[in-house]
């Protein structure tokens, strides 16, 4: 549903790369609704480690489209995948979405959908393309609704039909059904299927261009690098690169590919072809192409120790298949090269590392009186567990195992203790000193306690719970194998949104994750605000820009019912944002064993 006058930018950022790798390195713990289809990082290291291997591989797939339906009068689609596995009752689980392609009905997805393949079963896929609204371009596909988006077609299909093709290669014919029980074909979909490359190697390249051909009338090009890799059939694409605007002499910010990216299955083999592709962006989808090269990660090496460029080439008219003229002037050059050992999140943990696990939850009024069964503090005497005690215990029951001593700081904020004052962030167990407490089991205790021993006031504040959470933090950095991970539970609206977001700014430079779980019917925009999913980082009142997203946001009301658990909604980032920290700081596990590798 893209339009003349869509904002573009979330057409010109970069895919793939380390952009989505610290996200599907491992899983927490969580199957993804037990259909089977989500690879468990921790499940496979435990067989692994008792001499045991998994009945099953892990892949990727890849998806492109051609004719795809036109739903946009002034532009063409802004399309979408998602895939999902069908389960044995007959309902589809979500298993992964690509990125938006903006004005585009022949779509090329770089976003890798990842998944296991047990040839022991059948296992039935789902595929659907959506045109996306111009108003969501620049929003994280997974926060979209689909229901909010145009419907372009369905296509199914089991897994095994696709590794079962010589080039592990399938089209589908893409099919709308309509009211009157029929079907219209409405494009092809061709899904590819990879093995994942079991290993940590990694390159991390800067890419520059110098004399670029200027494609545009009145200004100068637009340009960004596609790279892909050849496979058997043609050619897959693995990453792009930001778009770096009116420049014909571009640098690019680094780009980092993984083994699995490039291809190689050892650290010696570096001589898989990429090609390099060369573009000048244009709102229309219709990217005019300057040039391209064809080289291996090992070529691109030496352009970089030779310190010289190589010309990019034209396709021809000519006869000859694959014909290329050289160009006079355009040149590619590796300004910087290096191979990185990419560890895994399940590498840090089985070394060592820590999750250290922190709750903070909401006491303002607006929760409702306690006693009533109306508010969103009411104990159920029946057992059944309210929204609060939902997340503490859910988040805790996976986050306590990664913790070894299992004790817990806990605090309240916006609530006024017996014979105090007001208190934006108080020991939650009652303690005028002590804020831990034991386990799960001890801060589900000290909650209820403190529903009899504080009365609700106001107003929302989280900034003194997050500079609280931040001191521990810091204090902790002589330790580097310790992370914290603070779940905030709340109600309502911020009162102090820009001092949230000071304190969010400072502690981004910290070993620390902020989960935020929203219960209740309020208005979370101000939470949204702070899980700065849409691609800009926070920014203080002084200027500062935060270091990286620590923040993960989630209102109860989207996932209660639904096929996802709140857990795996709050813990989805907590793993790459672990990873994040972690490699920004070249800290590494205590010890790996390199025989050993995770995908």
């Amino acid at each position: 549903m893209g339009g003349c006058l869509s904002d573009v930018r979330g057409g010109q950022e970069a895919v793939g790369g380390n952009k989505t790798d610290p996200t599907t390195t491992t899983d927490m713990g969580s199957s993804g609704g037990g259909g089977g289809t989500t690879h468990n990082d921790a499940v496979d290291f435990f067989f692994r480690s008792h001499g045991c291997h998994g009945l099953f591989s892990q892949l990727e797939l890849s998806l492109s489209a051609t004719g795809l339906r036109d739903l946009d009068v002034f532009s063409k689609s802004d399309p979408m995948a998602v895939v999902y596995a069908k389960k044995i009752d007959g309902k589809l689980e979500e298993i992964g979405r690509t990125e938006v392609i903006m004005n585009s009905l022949d779509p090329v997805w770089i976003r890798k959908v990842s998944i296991v393949y047990q040839f022991e079963i059948v296992q039935p896929l789902v595929f659907r393309v959506y045109d996306i609204d111009t108003k969501y371009l620049n929003f994280s596909v997974k926060t979209l609704k689909l229901d909010e988006q145009d419907f372009l077609g369905e296509a199914s299909c089991a897994l095994s039909e696709i590794v079962t093709k010589h080039n592990k290669s399938l089209a589908l014919k893409l099919i709308e059904r309509n009211g009157q029980g029929g079907m219209r074909h409405q494009g092809t979909l061709t899904v590819h299927a990879e093995e994942t490359v079991a290993s940590r190697q990694a390159v991390e390249m800067i890419f520059r261009c110098s004399k670029l051909d200027n494609k545009d009338l009145f200004s100068k090009s637009d340009p960004f690098l596609r790279i892909s890799r050849i496979v058997e059939g043609g050619t897959i694409p693995v990453y792009k690169t930001e778009v770096v605007k009116n420049n014909l002499n571009p640098t690019w910010k680094p780009v980092c590919l993984s083994a699995q990216q490039f291809g190689s299955k050892a650290s010696l083999l570096l001589d898989t072809p990429l090609v390099i592709e060369c573009f000048d962006f244009n709102n229309s989808g219709s990217h005019e192409l300057i040039g391209k090269i064809q080289k291996s990660v090992a070529d691109l090496e030496k352009l970089h120790l030779e310190k010289v460029g190589e010309n990019f080439r034209i396709p021809t008219s000519s006869t000859r298949k694959n014909h290329m003229k050289v160009m006079l002037k355009g040149q590619l050059f590796v300004d910087r090269f290096s191979e990185k050992t990419r560890y895994s999140f399940l590498d840090y943990i089985s070394s060592g590392f820590e999750l250290n696990f922190m709750v903070a939850v909401d006491f303002t009024a607006s929760n409702g009186n306690p006693h009533l069964p109306t508010s969103l503090h009411y104990i159920d005497p029946s057992g059944r567990l309210n929204a609060y005690q939902q997340a503490i215990f859910e988040v805790g029951e996976v986050v306590q195992f990664y913790d070894s001593d299992k004790r817990f700081p806990a605090w309240g904020f916006g609530g006024r203790p017996i014979n105090g004052v007001v208190s934006h962030c108080f020991n939650l167990n009652g303690s005028p000193s002590e804020f831990e407490v034991e386990g799960v089991n001890g801060i589900m205790s000290a909650y209820s306690s403190a529903l009899h021993n504080v009365v609700l006031a106001g107003p929302t504040l989280f900034g003194k719970v997050i500079d609280r959470a931040s001191q521990i933090a810091s204090q902790s950095l002589h330790n580097q194998t310790k992370y914290f991970v603070l779940l905030i539970i709340t109600d309502g609206v911020l009162t102090d949104l820009q001092e949230s977001i000071d304190a969010l700014v400072r502690a981004s430079d910290l070993p620390l994750s902020i989960l935020i779980v929203g219960v209740g019917g309020a208005d979370f925009t101000q939470m949204e605000i702070l899980d700065a999913d849409k691609g800009k980082r926070l920014e203080s009142s002084t200027g500062r820009i935060a270091t990286r997203d620590i923040v993960q946001f989630v209102p109860m009301r989207e996932v209660q019912g639904g096929q996802i658990s709140i857990v795996q909604s709050l813990l989805e980032e907590l793993p790459g944002q672990f990873l994040t920290y972690m490699r920004s700081r070249d800290i590494k596990p205590l010890f790996v064993n390199e025989a050993q590798t995770s995908a």
